[in-house]
């Protein structure tokens, strides 16, 4: 039996659930097409990455200065296909580009390396700026102005005092963390993850979170596949993809291994686990987060 479970990014509100929906099934449709599961991953992560409600693609997150968008993505599956992005910019599918990269002898490329790759594999010039990601950025603005931390777990303050951007920061001192991502199980057995994000706000210019992490946003082998969405560094710290494989792999049911993953990280810091093994399919949050399955 083939399974599929696409998230939205976690806190990013279940009246999303409808763009994952869509996602799932043009996962189905790649399957039922006869494409393996890494295709069918790619599939529901490019309809996420083209609806600018998601924070990936073209609803990508603004960086602090309003202007910069650093973009992340990974594919990995249990055949040993793995190719990541980071610090990617000016690029309408990052998914792609992480799927090209994993054609190199490299795993993960990153920053202008990761642009100039994505321009010699046809890759054209996208910089769109949604309405969203303008309209969240100014809100952010505000709240890093306040005393409601932008970040659970971070002063607001620490923003200004590392600030790196080239210009001055706006503020004195929450929004952008909903990656997207999508887990596999093709109908020869095979697994794969697709996982997706404009990056985090607020964060330092050339900040690189979970998603195109082998082991912290994402994981897949021969027991199953995980994605994970949240706050990057939190799921970092944990490697916590690779945590959940491996529980899965050793014998625990599924749905105890993503509950003891969420378990690891702060109730406050937004986290969302998916992933699907041999016989099992589920996901696990402590947010609102849309989900859909297929």
């Amino acid at each position: 039996m083939t399974a599929i479970v696409v998230h939205g990014g976690a806190g990013a509100g279940e009246q999303l659930s409808d763009g994952c929906q869509r996602a799932a099934e043009a996962a189905s449709a790649r399957l039922r097409a006869g494409d393996d599961g890494l295709a069918a991953a790619i599939a529901a992560v490019l309809v996420l990455e083209d609806d600018e409600r998601f924070n990936a693609g073209t609803g990508a997150a603004l960086g602090l200065d309003g202007e910069t968008i650093e973009m992340d993505a990974a594919v990995m599956d249990s055949r040993g296909t793995l190719g990541a992005v980071a610090i990617l910019r000016s690029v309408k599918n990052p998914i792609l580009v992480a799927r090209d990269v994993a054609r190199t002898p490299h795993c993960l490329l990153a920053g202008e390396g990761a642009l100039r790759f994505a321009r010699a594999m046809g890759h054209a010039p996208y910089d769109v700026i949604s309405d969203k990601a303008r309209r969240e950025h100014a809100e952010m603005l505000a709240q890093l102005s306040s005393e409601e931390p932008a970040m659970a777990g971070v002063d607001n303050d620490a923003f200004a005092r590392y600030w790196n951007y080239a210009c001055s920061p706006a503020f004195r001192g929450r929004r952008g963390r909903d990656t997207v991502g999508a887990v596999v199980r093709d109908a020869d057995g095979h697994f794969a993850v697709a996982g997706s994000t404009g990056g985090s706000a607020p964060s330092l210019l050339g900040r690189v979170g979970d998603t195109p992490l082998i082991g912290s946003g994402f994981y897949a082998g021969p027991h199953g596949a995980v994605a994970v969405t949240g706050i990057g560094e939190y799921i970092i710290r944990h490697t916590l993809a690779s945590k959940v494989y491996h529980w899965i792999a050793a014998g625990m049911d599924l749905d105890e291994a993503l509950r003891r993953g969420i378990a690891l990280v702060p109730p406050d810091a937004d986290t969302g686990l998916i992933a699907v093994s041999k016989t099992q399919s589920g996901w696990c949050a402590n947010a609102a987060t849309p989900i859909a399955q297929a």
